[in-house]
């Protein structure tokens, strides 16, 4: 889904995990036999991706608590505000000279 939406990737930094280099290898054989002529060239690191997964743990700590979303739009809103509430807090966001509230506001309204 994720090539789909944003493109082939020209490379992929993995952790050690058997299953999302299996998956990958599949992709770059329909890669191959498309001729697309483009792989993805897969970085297997255990320790270089540390910083992305450590961005997401806040997350799961909102949503360890919850007992799971019932249908995938509640999950996909639910998610897009926590992330957007993270960002704001983190700077992100072009601030204007307002503080935290006023953003959430600005982009609620």
């Amino acid at each position: 889904r994720a090539i789909g939406t944003n493109g082939v990737p020209d490379r992929i930094v993995i952790d050690k995990s058997g299953a999302n280099l299996a998956g990958l290898e599949a992709v770059n054989v329909i890669l191959n036999f498309t001729g697309s002529g483009r792989t993805i060239k897969i970085q297997q690191v255990k320790y270089l991706n540390n910083i992305l997964e450590q961005d997401h743990r806040f997350i799961k700590r909102i949503t360890g608590r919850m007992l799971g979303f019932k249908a995938f739009y509640s999950a996909s809103a639910t998610l897009e505000g926590i992330e957007t509430a993270h960002m704001i807090r983190k700077g992100q966001f072009d601030a204007n000279s307002l503080n935290a509230f006023q953003q959430f506001a600005q982009l609620a309204a």
